[in-house]
C-alpha cells in the first residue's frame, strides 16, 4: 500500500519537459553550429560585395606624365633611281664600223676606246693637204729670198742718196721702194697661205680623231646599236639617219628623283637628310638632299627633287624604285602628349589627373604633330598625368585610381 500511495504522489505528468529540454538543447546546438559557419561566409560576400562598390566608385585609368622629347614631322614620297650621267655615242664622221670592242654591260674606263670607224677618204684628205703645207712652206722660202735681195737693193739706195744727194734719181728711189713693198706682201702672202694649210691639216687629223670613239666618263654599256660593217652617219646629221653606237650610264653614283607636292615645298632645303628605303635591300640608308629644279610644274603642281646617292657595289640598278622620307619640321625638347590623349572637337581638349585623384579637362593649344605624339604649346606643365584610352567611363570632376604607363607602350 505504502508503494502505491508514493506512486500516486508523483504522477507521471514529469516526463514531457524532460524530452522539451531535450529538443530544446538539439534545436541551440544547431543553431550555434549554423551561426558559426554562416557567419565567416556573411562576412567574405560582404567584404567582396565592398570590394565591387569601392572599384566602381574609384575606377581605374591609365595615365602617361606629360614630357619633353624631339620631335619631327615626316614626308614619305616615292622615288626613282636613274643614272647621275647617261648619253648616247655617236660618230661625228660618216663611215664603216671597222670594229666595236664593248656589249652590254661592260664596265668601261674614262678615254677607253669603245669602236673605230672606217674613213679611207679622209686619210687621202690629210696627205693632200700635207703636201699643200710642204708646198706653201716652200714657196715662203722663196718668197724671204726675193723679199731680202729687193729690200738689200732698196736699202743701198737710200744710203747713197743721203751720203751723195741728187746722185741717184728719183725714179730709180721709186721703183726700188716699189719693188720692195711687193716682195714683202708677197711674203706675207705666203706665210697667209701657210697658216691656211697647216689649220686644214689640224682639222682633218682632228676629225680623223672622232672616228675613234672613246669613253667620256667611267659607266656601264647599258645598250648597243651597231655591230661591225654598219654604215654610221656622222652625229651631226638629222636624228632620223644618224646612228648611235652605244648608250653609256655612269651607275657607281645615281641620281634618286621624286616630286614634292607645292604644300612642302617651302620647307625643304638643300641638304636636308633623307632616309631611302630600296625594296630589295633590307637595311635604309641616308642621303641628302643635293639639287632640285626650283620651279613647280603647272601641270602636276609639284617640284622635282633629287638625292645624291652612292653605288660603288653596283647594288642598285638605275629604274629601280624607292621610298624617300623627309623630315620636314624639327622641334627639340618640345612638350608632348601622345596623340591617344586628345578629344578633338571645336576646341581640343585632354583628360588630366590631378594632385588629388580628380579628373580636370584642359582645353590646348598644340604646335607639331607627328604619328604618335604631339606638341603643346600651352594648357599642361612638364610631369602632369593626362588620361589616355577611353573617355566615356569617367568625366571631369570624378574621383580616380591613375594607373601610370610608360609613354612608349601608350595604345
Amino acid at each position: 500500500m505504502s508503494t502505491e500511495i508514493q506512486e500516486q504522489t508523483h504522477p507521471p505528468a514529469s516526463q514531457p519537459p524532460k524530452r522539451i529540454s531535450k529538443m530544446l538543447g538539439w534545436r541551440i546546438a544547431f543553431f550555434v553550429v549554423f551561426a558559426a559557419a554562416a557567419i565567416p561566409l556573411y562576412r567574405a560576400v560582404r567584404v567582396h560585395a565592398k570590394a565591387d562598390t569601392t572599384s566602381g566608385k574609384i575606377p581605374p585609368v591609365a595615365v602617361v606624365k606629360v614630357s619633353r622629347a624631339d620631335l619631327a614631322q615626316e614626308l614619305i614620297v616615292d622615288a626613282e633611281l636613274r643614272p647621275y650621267q647617261e648619253i648616247e655615242l655617236h660618230a661625228k664622221v660618216a663611215g664603216y664600223l671597222e670594229s666595236i670592242s664593248v656589249d652590254i654591260g661592260d664596265h668601261v674606263e674614262a678615254g677607253q676606246l669603245l669602236a673605230v670607224i672606217e674613213v679611207p677618204e679622209l686619210a687621202d684628205d690629210i696627205t693632200r693637204t700635207e703636201a699643200m703645207q710642204k708646198r706653201s712652206e716652200q714657196e715662203v722660202t722663196r718668197a724671204e729670198a726675193a723679199y731680202e735681195e729687193t729690200h738689200l737693193a732698196y736699202v743701198r739706195l737710200v744710203a747713197v742718196e743721203k751720203s751723195q744727194p741728187n746722185l741717184i734719181a728719183q725714179q730709180d728711189l721709186d721703183a726700188a721702194q716699189g719693188k720692195d713693198r711687193v716682195a714683202a706682201a708677197t711674203l706675207a702672202a705666203t706665210k697667209s697661205q701657210v697658216d691656211v694649210a697647216r689649220a686644214e691639216v689640224s682639222k682633218l687629223r682632228t676629225m680623223l680623231k672622232y672616228s675613234r670613239i672613246t669613253a667620256p666618263f667611267a659607266g656601264v654599256i647599258t645598250r648597243r646599236f651597231a655591230d661591225p660593217g654598219a654604215l654610221i652617219q656622222a652625229g651631226t646629221a638629222s636624228s632620223t639617219q644618224a646612228l648611235p653606237l652605244v648608250r653609256l650610264s655612269q651607275n657607281d653614283r645615281l641620281r634618286l628623283v621624286f616630286p614634292v607636292s607645292v604644300s612642302h615645298v617651302a620647307r625643304i632645303k638643300m641638304g636636308d637628310p633623307a632616309q631611302v628605303h630600296v625594296e630589295s635591300s633590307s637595311k635604309p640608308f641616308l642621303g641628302t638632299i643635293a639639287r632640285s629644279t626650283h620651279k613647280v610644274d603647272s601641270a602636276t603642281r609639284k617640284m622635282e627633287i633629287e638625292v645624291d646617292v652612292l653605288n660603288r657595289d653596283m647594288a642598285l640598278v638605275p629604274g629601280m624604285y624607292a621610298s624617300v622620307t623627309l623630315k620636314l619640321d624639327r622641334r627639340e625638347r618640345a612638350l608632348a602628349v601622345p596623340v591617344e590623349a586628345l578629344a578633338r572637337g571645336q576646341t581640343t581638349t585632354v583628360f588630366v589627373v590631378n594632385r588629388e585623384n580628380h579628373i580636370e579637362e584642359r582645353p590646348l593649344a598644340l604646335g607639331l604633330e607627328t604619328p604618335s605624339k604631339i606638341e603643346v604649346l600651352s594648357g599642361l606643365n612638364e610631369n602632369e598625368l593626362v588620361m589616355i584610352g577611353n573617355r566615356t567611363q569617367v568625366k571631369p570632376g570624378q574621383l580616380v585610381a591613375p594607373k601610370l604607363i610608360s609613354a612608349t607602350n601608350a595604345p
